[in-house]
């Protein structure tokens, strides 16, 4: 087993004597003096209500529409600094969505995700089943912890709920044009909304973007990598009669990206991380270029009826997906020299093709009774394809040469009944219990071949599965007012993620093929507050999370293939907070802190560690193998400590005009992004990154010019580590994919 995670400068001295200078130097330079102003609160649908944030029993984070544009957060990607214990893993494939410190795994590409995500209602088990949702947005719900009653589907870790914006009572119309000056490129993004009769709105939002990337490329001298995206969403919205409103939204997105974000890395120090080097065309060894593209559809019909005081609500979702993906490999040395014999090449694709339908029923009971419910039912069916292809050219000796595949489709169909009844025991004091019972079918089938050249991994027969489950997911929560605006809170839930098949994985076998579901419990206490007449908001959540039969994948460097397990048991702890201040009008301070202990209890059978001697795990001994266990190791992109800090200033010059100036400081600790845990290319060190945003504009919003920079001081961080198997290298080396490095661009905005 290897030692403990090597010391690293003190995260709250280093957060500190980054953001405390800032904060006081704001503070002091301007008297504290009363006033009238009062944190600004917004409205969630976390429990299927209109309801106040300050009001939800479950630790939150809640995003508003303009916050996201403000800050440019394009993708669950840049979500994930603005909210502490939420980690997106980004490979060459698709994203993976981790909250405190739980997540399925970059490797088993047809995993369901612990996360799911759900757009207007309907559910995205899938991160690339929404690449529009980041735009003309009215606000972004992230829940922590199982959320099983409610959201239901695959909610283990937690939920992130995407609100779009609908259409307005009056017309209005914006448009906002953005150039980045690292990134080279322009991004183009408006709407317009209004009624077009007394029962018929609409809103159209367009967004078109272009830009290079931050790698630059030796080999075709580009900068990597370059990106384009068209998204457009229709929005209408009929209300015929004031008992029945009727919402429909249609979106299609576009998005091709050339060039990838790994970069080699050595293995006994750490890397730079600057150029890298891929041919257009890999020598030869693959007939296609380096490329990532997703093509997107997406539909909803959200019905509300009123019949009495009671509403009936049905949600209809379809969503379809198309990718078209090669993922190859930084061809040089970490120190920049190109790798000797570089005509040994080896590169991935994985194009796939999925659909879904969905229908959401819930009747839900008036407000402000003594016995408050919402009852309904869920069902939904998806197809799923993915075809896999490997070429290598000179690898293993330059030996082998050829193309081989991978064929996987799976179907699947899922059922729940769920619901939720709250009872007023007292007018300060409430309890909430939930349950839903849910049934999960899932039918797969696995082949594999050599198109060509000489076969490098094993070949087996096809193989097929099919699987049938079902689980209970209840929670009860107590909820306490203490006084008007202090709401204390205690909570224990259970979630649940459906077993599946492994997708993407050469010599596969029956006995190796499908996998069991897993299970979380989850124990929470918390309060939520409004204090000093409205002018200081705190939050605070204890938590602890139990998982059992943790779904893990990892990569197999010796056998250059992916082994997917069910983990014996797994816990996350900590505590999460929210502070914000208004000190004097114009004036926002907020913070948001996480702390997070997440570690395998038990794992039997866990692959070999990058530190771990022969005499601890021999990799290539399947008896040394089955005696491994990793108990008490911390999990993979688990942070024990993220958060930001934030100051937001408005300034108003004369009567017409005002300055807005935002710093936001973003802290994320340590934290393993290699799935063997390498103590040396396999860990991220601590990291602050600064984002920073000043507009000049009128007063009443109608125009604006902003300079925006992100990751300003160009921290160079890896998103996901793997080594380099070394049958296919000449030099011992990691790849490693990056996070964006720094951009800074300009931005105006007109509104009508």
């Amino acid at each position: 087993m290897p030692g403990p995670m090597p010391r690293a400068t003190s995260w709250p001295r280093l957060f500190c004597q980054a953001a405390v200078p800032l904060l006081l130097s704001t503070c002091l330079s301007t008297p504290v003096f009363a006033q009238e102003s009062t944190i600004e609160t917004v409205t969630v649908t976390a429990q299927k209500r209109e309801q106040n944030v300050q009001d939800v029993p479950v630790s939150m984070t809640v995003l508003g529409g303009q916050q996201i544009a403000n800050l440019q957060t394009r993708d669950l990607k840049a979500l994930q600094n603005y909210i502490p214990n939420l980690y997106v893993a980004r490979t060459g494939v698709n994203d993976v969505v981790y909250i405190r410190g739980f997540g399925s795994g970059v490797n088993n590409i047809a995993f369901d995700m612990d996360v799911s995500i759900y757009q207007d209602g309907v559910y995205g088990g899938r991160s690339a089943q929404f690449t529009a949702p980041f735009f003309d947005v009215d606000r972004i719900e992230v829940l922590r912890g199982p959320q099983g009653a409610l959201f239901g589907k695959n909610t283990a870790a937690g939920a992130i709920s995407i609100i779009t914006a609908g259409p307005t009572d009056t017309f209005e119309a914006k448009g906002t044009v953005s150039y980045d000056f690292i990134q080279k490129g322009p991004e183009l993004n408006g709407y317009i909304a209004g009624p077009i009769s007394d029962t018929l709105g609409a809103r159209l939002a367009v967004k078109y973007a272009n830009h290079d990337g931050f790698l630059k490329n030796a080999g075709t001298g580009r900068d990597d990598p370059h990106t384009e995206q068209e998204l457009v969403r229709l929005t209408l919205a009929y209300n015929p009669v004031p008992a029945l409103d009727i919402t429909g939204k249609f979106e299609y997105g576009n998005f091709a990206q050339e060039g990838g974000t790994n970069k080699s890395g050595y293995l006994d120090r750490r890397s730079s991380f600057s150029d890298r080097r891929y041919a257009a065309v890999p020598y030869g060894a693959s007939p296609y270029p380096e490329y990532n593209g997703i093509t997107t559809t997406a539909g909803s019909v959200t019905a509300n009826y009123r019949i009495g005081d009671h509403t009936l609500t049905s949600v209809t979702g379809y969503s379809t997906f198309h990718t078209s993906r090669l993922s190859a490999y930084d061809e040089t040395n970490p120190d920049g020299s190109v790798v000797p014999n570089t005509n040994n090449l080896y590169a991935n694709g994985f194009p796939e093709k999925f659909r879904q339908f969905s229908q959401e029923i819930r009747l839900a009971s008036p407000e402000a009774q003594p016995f408050e419910y919402i009852i309904g039912a869920y069902y939904d069916s998806s197809d799923y394809n993915l075809h896999q292809d490997s070429y290598y050219q000179g690898v293993v000796g330059g030996l082998f040469t050829g193309h081989q595949f991978t064929d996987f489709h799976q179907s699947s169909s899922s059922f729940s009944v769920f619901g939720q009844g709250t009872y007023h025991l007292a007018d300060n004091f409430r309890v909430i219990g939930s349950l839903r019972y849910s049934t999960t079918v899932k039918s797969a089938q696995f082949s594999s071949g050599t198109a060509s050249g000489v076969a490098l991994n094993p070949i087996t027969p096809p193989v097929a599965g099919h699987l049938g489950e079902d689980s209970f997911d209840p929670s009860v929560t107590l909820q306490y007012d203490a006084e008007k605006h202090v709401m204390f809170y205690a909570t224990y839930g259970r979630g649940s993620k459906s077993g599946g098949f492994v997708s993407n994985t050469y010599g596969m076998v029956a006995d190796r093929f499908s996998f069991r579901p897993e299970r979380s419990t989850n124990y929470e206490i918390g309060v939520k507050s409004q204090l000093a007449d409205g002018r200081v908001l705190l939050n605070v959540s204890l938590y602890n999370t139990i998982f059992k039969d943790l779904q893990q994948s990892a990569y197999d460097s010796n056998a250059r293939t992916f082994i997917t397990r069910n983990a014996a048991s797994a816990t996350g702890r900590g505590l999460e907070a929210t502070a914000t201040w208004l000190p004097i009008d114009n004036l926002e301070l907020s913070l948001s802190a996480a702390y997070l202990d997440a570690k395998f209890d038990d794992f039997p059978g866990a692959q070999c560690l990058a530190d771990d001697p022969i005499t601890v795990c021999d990799s290539t001994n399947p008896a040394s193998i089955a005696a491994h266990n990793i108990a008490g190791h911390v999990l993979q992109f688990a942070s024990k400590w993220t958060g930001n800090a934030t100051v937001h200033h408005t300034w108003f010059v004369g009567g017409d005009y005002k300055v807005d100036t935002t710093v936001t400081g973003l802290l994320r600790s340590k934290y393993y992004m290699s799935d063997n845990f390498s103590n040396i290319y396999g860990l991220q060190p601590t990291v602050v990154k600064w984002d920073a945003r000043i507009q000049f504009g009128d007063v009443n919003d109608v125009w604006s010019i902003a300079i925006l920079g992100k990751n300003l001081t160009n921290q160079k961080t890896v998103a996901d580590a793997i080594r380099f198997p070394p049958s296919i290298t000449t030099v011992a080396r990691s790849i490693n994919w990056m996070d964006d490095y720094r951009s800074v661009s300009i931005e105006g905005t007109y509104r009508f």
